[in-house]
């Protein structure tokens, strides 16, 4: 079993570390990028997130001038170990509304009902709730109340009513964590590992996949709205 911890406010270290490494353990399915493992990029991608979701950590309590906050599923008989998270964001304007982030359940408290719980604990507070995810993973948001509204990028747009909110909402500018000294170093590594032909290899098996994916979630909601 578990308990659910609702933060508006930063949370202890140790329950961060967890968060980050549920992250790094499930970046495929968590992330819009969803690039596979055995892409030689994938590191890069790791880092990326994994900073992503600090920094989002740290501007849980507002710190960084956007609303954050954060359910944690603990571990029930180990009130210290992390079972699962969702981490989104308050919509200003639209005190129902919000959007989220990223949400990850630990692989040992899978088919639980643990993800279901946190987006309840979430929707009892922001009925209003938008989020994307992989085609895939269409059902199990729908089973939640969530409904097909379109295509963000590479995957499904869905939210709990047949319309979008006109607030607005606070997001972290991640964009120069790719352009940073930490992923640049990153890069030079793989670099002289693997050579030069095989990362560009990697490029063009990633942007072949982003295209694949992109095209996918087009076709499906192309299906539904027919």
């Amino acid at each position: 079993m578990y308990t659910l911890t609702h933060y508006t406010s930063p949370c202890p270290e140790p329950i961060n570390s967890q968060i980050l490494q549920l992250v790094v353990d499930n970046l495929t399915d968590i992330s819009m990028v969803a690039i596979p493992a055995s892409n030689l990029l994938y590191n890069i991608y790791q880092y990326a997130i994994g900073y992503e979701v600090h920094l989002y950590l740290e501007a849980v309590g507002g710190s960084k001038g956007i609303a954050v906050e954060l359910i944690v599923a603990l571990d029930e008989q180990d009130p210290e170990k992390v079972s699962g998270f969702l981490l989104y964001l308050p919509v200003k304007d639209d005190p129902q509304a919000c959007g989220v982030a990223y949400m990850a359940v630990g692989a040992a408290y899978r088919r639980k009902g643990v993800a279901r719980a946190m987006m309840q604990d979430m929707l009892g507070r922001y009925p209003h709730a938008e989020l994307t995810c992989a085609v895939e993973k269409v059902p199990v948001f729908e089973s939640m109340g969530f409904q097909v509204r379109g295509v963000r990028g590479t995957q499904v747009l869905m939210n709990t009513r047949d319309y979008s909110t006109d607030g607005l909402m606070g997001l972290l500018d991640v964009a120069s964590i790719y352009s940073s000294l930490e992923v640049r170093q990153i890069h030079t590594y793989l670099l002289q590992k693997h050579g030069k032909r095989a990362m560009i290899d990697a490029e063009k098996q990633r942007d072949r996949h982003f295209d694949q994916m992109t095209r996918k979630a087009q076709a499906f909601v192309q299906g539904r709205q027919a």
